[in-house]
């Protein structure tokens, strides 16, 4: 058993677990954003899923598994840095590329940064959300009102704009880490491969997107309101 372990420490196994990691929490993202899109359809709606969500027996343990995954992504991608970094101590002047142009963009050059925002961001985000002030949703007896908990929270256009650049950061980072993750896990199929590609980048709009926009709804609709 320890020696099966030990192959994850190894620079193969670390690749692969950072993918696996990845994809796992990138297919966490689809079903949050799923479930947070709820809130178009109303308060009581969104209280009410919200409150089946929040009462399901599972709900701590995927949110154990959850910490765990996102512990064990961030530690081996730094880790995995710097080991490169030791590898490779002297900067070249000029980078040169033999064949191919470079494939390097922003975002990943850019992995480990916005790891690191989004580590911060998901620390207030579940401080705001999940053990921020407590309102008994109107006419739900002993239902938490997660719609006025994110109207409040979004009444602050400065909140708004921090929520915006992160999500920005969130498809920049899923923008590259998803092919990235399917690489690592040796998804180089030809045929199929450039189709799932395209669709994580496709994802990784929707995504950022769909919170941003939720963000700005909320921030518009406490306004008016």
């Amino acid at each position: 058993m320890a020696s099966r372990l030990r192959v994850f420490s190894s620079s193969v196994g670390t690749k692969l677990l950072i993918g696996i990691t990845g994809l796992a929490l990138f297919l966490y993202l689809i079903v949050h954003i799923a479930g947070n899109l709820v809130v178009f359809l109303g308060r009581d709606t969104f209280n009410q899923y919200s409150h089946t969500l929040a009462n399901n027996p599972l709900v701590p343990i995927i949110e154990v598994g959850l910490v765990l995954i996102f512990v064990i992504h961030i530690f081996k991608t730094v880790k995995m840095h710097f080991s490169n970094q030791r590898a490779r101590p002297v900067r070249y002047v000029k980078k040169k590329y033999a064949g191919a142009p470079s494939r390097k963009t922003l975002a990943s050059s850019t992995m480990i940064v916005s790891g690191i925002w989004l580590l911060v961001f998901v620390v207030i985000h579940v401080k705001a959300f999940k053990y921020g002030p407590a309102y008994e949703a109107p006419g739900l007896a002993g239902v938490h009102d997660l719609y006025r908990t994110e109207m409040d929270n979004f009444a602050n256009p400065l909140i708004v704009g921090f929520y915006v650049i992160t999500m920005l950061i969130v498809g920049s980072h899923l923008w590259h880490g998803v092919s990235s993750a399917f690489q690592s896990l040796g998804a180089d199929q030809p045929q199929w491969t450039p189709r799932v590609l395209v669709a994580g980048k496709v994802m990784a709009v929707l995504i950022a997107g769909g919170f941003i926009v939720i963000a700005v709804w909320a921030h518009l609709a406490g306004v008016r309101s």
